[in-house]
């Protein structure tokens, strides 16, 4: 038996929380005035919940829901040889829709299409787990475990979806078509569109309080309290234009991967051959030969840097995991480990470190995550009204 969260659709176990952590967090959804609303399959069925089901063209099936539930999202059920992925899926579901997507063959995978729901499910993204657990988080083992697991789901997915839509598309290098130097103007002006719409809309600064410059409120501004985004953002932009010329792009998920990679090719659970998987540039997995990578090896000292911060400002605070901490990190994990494994890295390794190569992918990934999070906050807004 599941409770169904009345304003954005997700499911809890029973009995649920006493109010709704999706619709909770500052950056999804706002719990609605009259308070926490729960439901169920049963009571939607009563209601006169039903399901539509549209053949969106060969092997794409559009699934949704009448009257539109949560955010009012359509599943899209996509069929090859191999097996079926199901991407999105609703919030409501019947027997008749299951025995449809039953008859279509195996489901491979199940994922959500908000690249922001496994962080928003763990509480960060995979790169912050790493991070995290300098600092002592009771969540972030659980969520790397899961997302250890969602690699895996990843690898057996991987070759009926590079078939699919991966294997004839173009690879669109910018240096290509624009030089080099039409390249780096082109980025340079997008970047300060950017910085000119985040100053522009950014929420009121707090009032000014005077600044002290004697050597304790000096270390508290350097390494307890939260450093200005501008300051922050300027420092990681060195940093991965410096690995980027002096070492390799950024990344955090290439080790995780290879681990899962390793073992899941030396249990015989994975495919003999990943098509493509190795021929493309990202936070890319190999089968190990060594015990630890230069990723591995950045991983490791992240994770001992963050420990040291954390332990320097006073901010070390390890805690035994709550049942609740345990299962939303093992299911974001898994959600966010299946995206990572499937667009070859997070955010770091995707969207930063693909700018800096020159990727058209890494702008893409930007405008959709952008795109994404405009419609989801008018969407949220609307059902908040």
């Amino acid at each position: 038996m599941f409770a169904i969260c009345a304003t954005c659709a997700v499911e809890y176990t029973t009995p649920p929380p006493e109010v709704c952590p999706i619709c909770a967090d500052e950056r999804e959804w706002s719990v609605p005035d009259d308070g926490q609303q729960w439901t169920s399959l049963s009571a939607l069925r009563a209601d006169g919940q039903i399901l539509t089901w549209s053949e969106a063209e060969p092997n794409r099936v559009e699934i949704g829901t009448e009257p539109a539930l949560g955010i009012g999202q359509t599943a899209q059920l996509v069929t090859t040889a191999a097996g079926s992925l199901l991407w999105d899926p609703t919030g409501y579901l019947d027997d008749v829709t299951v025995e449809r997507i039953r008859a279509r063959g195996p489901v491979l995978a199940v994922a959500a299409s908000h690249p922001r729901l496994g962080m928003a499910i763990s509480g960060s993204c995979l790169s912050a787990h790493f991070y995290r657990l300098g600092e002592g988080s009771p969540t972030s083992p659980f969520a790397l475990v899961g997302a250890a697991a969602g690699f895996f789901l990843g690898f057996l997915t991987w070759n009926p979806l590079f078939s699919l839509a991966i294997y004839a598309s173009p690879a669109i290098w910018l240096p290509h078509r624009l030089g080099y130097t039409g390249t780096i103007l082109a980025s340079l002006a997008l970047c300060a569109l950017l910085a000119v719409l985040v100053l522009r809309f950014a929420s009121a600064k707090p009032e000014a309080v005077e600044t002290r410059y004697d050597l304790s409120s000096v270390a508290d501004r350097l390494f307890v309290e939260r450093w200005p985004p501008v300051v922050a953002g300027l420092a990681v932009a060195v940093i991965s234009a410096f690995a980027f010329l002096r070492v390799a792009p950024l990344g955090v998920t290439a080790e995780l991967g290879s681990i899962v990679r390793t073992a899941g090719s030396s249990a015989g659970l994975l495919p003999d051959t990943l098509h493509g998987l190795d021929l493309l540039r990202g936070c890319a997995t190999v089968v190990k030969e060594t015990l630890l990578s230069a990723n591995g090896l950045f991983v490791i000292g992240l994770v001992a840097a963050s420990f040291a911060a954390a332990l320097g400002a006073g901010q070390f605070r390890p805690a035994l995991p709550t049942k609740a901490q345990v299962v939303k990190g093992l299911s974001g994990g898994l959600l966010m480990g299946w995206g990572a494994m499937t667009g070859l890295g997070c955010t770091v390794g995707v969207l930063l470190s693909g700018i800096h190569a020159g990727a058209l992918s890494g702008w893409v990934f930007l405008a959709f995550c952008t795109l994404g999070v405009w419609l989801g906050l008018i969407g949220m807004r609307r059902l908040a009204a």
